[in-house]
């Protein structure tokens, strides 16, 4: 039980802490590149989000560590995209899908196909990206980019918290007396 424990209050903590009052500040740092750096950095949601992807990603599909990282990524780069076409995505309730759903998946670690679970993070990210785009005015392309680089260190910082909290394998020996 204590084992569990402490795989799982990372996740959890990171689940809790993020609350719909403080999902979007940090959009007072203008539009360029720096407001992108940024942003993931000052608003809970971001910041949690990310990291339980990595979470995630590490604990069920180690092999493949990188693929829900880059789902998320690249997704979000499309979301950018189409937050300056002239479409209408369903984007505020996917995203408030997200904490609560990530949250599950980095705490219970459910180890679903590969291609679903890069599938959901897509959609995620297509929302976050598209949503981001919406609320920007100006300078466009260097927020995208600032966002894309902070992201990637919230993923990596969240890979690292998921292999921390993995549990140790024993040697076949240990295990089989």
């Amino acid at each position: 039980m204590r084992t569990i424990a402490i795989r799982t209050l990372p996740a959890l903590a990171l689940l809790l802490a993020a609350t719909p009052a403080v999902a979007h500040p940090g959009h007072d740092y203008g539009t360029g590149l720096a407001a992108g750096l940024i942003h993931p950095f000052t608003g809970l949601d971001h910041l949690t989000a990310m990291l339980l992807v990595g979470i995630w990603s590490m604990r069920c599909y180690r092999d493949r560590w990188w693929m829900l990282p880059f789902s998320f990524m690249a997704a979000m780069s499309i979301g950018f995209l189409a937050g300056h076409a002239p479409i209408a995505l369903p984007a505020d309730g996917v995203i408030l899908a997200t904490l609560p759903v990530l949250g599950i998946m980095a705490l219970f670690a459910p180890r679903l196909p590969i291609a679903i679970a890069a599938g959901t993070v897509a959609a995620f990210a297509v929302a976050h990206g598209y949503a981001h785009a919406r609320e920007a005015s100006g300078g466009h392309l260097g927020f995208a980019a600032g966002m894309l680089v902070a992201t990637a260190v919230l993923h990596g910082l969240g890979l690292m918290l998921g292999r921390a909290i993995q549990p140790r394998r024993q040697p076949a020996a240990a295990r089989h007396p």
